[in-house]
Parts: C-alpha cells; sequence; structure tokens
C-alpha cells in the first residue's frame, strides 16, 4: 500500500470535506461490505487517504478512492435513486 504524500491528501481532503454524502455503487471487501446503494456522509480523510464515513444504517466503513466504487451526491433527488 503506498501513502499519499502531502499534495494528495490536501486533493481529497478538498474533493470530500466533512459532510459530503456520498452512494456507495461497491466496495471491494469480501467480508463485510456496505451493501451498494448505501448513502453515508464523510466524516472525515486521515493521513493514510481513507475516506471515513457514516453509513444511513449505521456503519462507519471507510472507503478508498481509486478501490471502492461510489458518487457525490450533489442533490436530493440523487439520494433517493
Amino acid at each position: 500500500m503506498q501513502f499519499p504524500n502531502e499534495r494528495q491528501l490536501q486533493a481529497l481532503r478538498e474533493r470530500y470535506p466533512a459532510g459530503t454524502r456520498i452512494r456507495l455503487n461497491h466496495m471491494d471487501d469480501p467480508y463485510a461490505p456496505v451493501p451498494e446503494g448505501t448513502v453515508g456522509e464523510v466524516q472525515y480523510v486521515d493521513d493514510a487517504g481513507n475516506i471515513h464515513m457514516v453509513w444511513k444504517n449505521g456503519r462507519t466503513l471507510s472507503l478508498i478512492e481509486g478501490v471502492d466504487d461510489f458518487t457525490i451526491i450533489t442533490n436530493d433527488k440523487e439520494e433517493g435513486k
């Protein structure tokens, strides 16, 4: 696993600020993935580049950009999909 440099971390934190709503399309976790279609909210991006989430189903599993497939929700209509 390669950790992001400071410039990459800053870009991730700007792209996914706290409060950003995200819909999960697919999570690459063979043991206990968050179900596809679940909506959640970003808490923060840590120093390893993990996007810490609070999912509407109560889970708190993080996302990894480039590994997990997800979409930023930009309006309330998208959240209901």
